[in-house]
């Protein structure tokens, strides 16, 4: 299933501009640095096997709601991100279908010394303004990519990979500060090809690239799609053992020096 012809128009920034999030968590520990709260923003366009949160995926899901409403209860949280050297994370979902909100909420945030950090998939087709607006506001990008062999890629997501590493090579020319995140699924992106190919794309990015975290692939969210009624195709498939998060590890290592799982 293509689902390149399905994306939804920009939005363009505006007073009380409305965003549809899935969910929030209060004190996050894993996507970002420090204590986080963590916007869950609802709507994805790529479609991953492994995906754990199947439920985000539908664009007219969720809740609505405004800045200045998420903007009063993230900031009560506020002396426990500071203290930890946390922040704001919009996560997904995909944050970046709904960059007029994400940029309100990242402008809003830095107006309070609220450190911002965007966790991404990178499927970004429009390079304008509001792309600027939503970048100019965010300290750290967690970025996505799921598999740097594009013909591996496909058929794990359903999209091309292509826009992710246009992204990556944007933000790296911008000199933003990017987290690579990488999931090691038994498989699908634990063989040796891939994890030298992903490397070398790190070395191109350069010093942009903070830390490259390994994700050891899990079987958490397989009950959403259970309830969802849906089939999923990694049934049977086991997180990696030790020894291979170790040589993919080992591996992106070679070209990156900091390497964490």
């Amino acid at each position: 299933m293509s689902v390149s012809n399905q994306i939804p128009a920009v939005q363009t920034s505006a007073p009380g501009v409305i965003g549809r999030i899935h969910s929030v968590e209060t004190c996050g520990t894993v996507d970002g640095p420090g204590i986080r709260f963590i916007v869950f923003m609802q709507g994805c366009l790529m479609r991953c096997k492994y995906c754990h949160n199947r439920d985000t995926w539908d664009t007219q899901g969720g809740r609505e709601v405004t800045v200045p409403e998420l903007m009063k209860d993230l900031t009560s949280y506020r002396h426990f991100m500071n203290a930890s050297g946390g922040g704001v994370t919009a996560s997904g979902g995909e944050a970046m279908l709904q960059q007029a909100f994400i940029a309100d909420l990242f402008a809003a945030c830095k107006a309070q010394g609220i450190h911002t950090c965007l966790d991404t998939n990178g499927f970004v087709r429009h390079y304008d303004d509001m792309l600027d607006k939503v970048l100019d506001n965010t300290d750290l990008v967690l970025l996505d990519i799921k598999q740097i062999n594009d013909e591996k890629h496909i058929p794990l997501t359903h999209v091309s990979n292509k826009y992710t590493l246009e992204f990556a090579r944007h933000l790296a020319a911008k000199g933003k500060t990017m987290w690579i995140r990488y999931v090691v699924v038994p498989g699908w992106t634990d063989d040796e090809e891939s994890a030298e190919g992903l490397g070398r794309f790190i070395r191109e990015l350069g010093g942009a690239v903070e830390k490259v975290e390994l994700l050891p692939y899990h079987e958490l969210g397989k009950h959403k799609w259970d309830v969802l009624g849906e089939t999923y195709e990694l049934t049977g498939i086991h997180p990696p053992k030790r020894e291979t998060m170790d040589k993919i590890q080992a591996i992106l290592g070679q070209y990156h020096g900091n390497v964490k799982y």
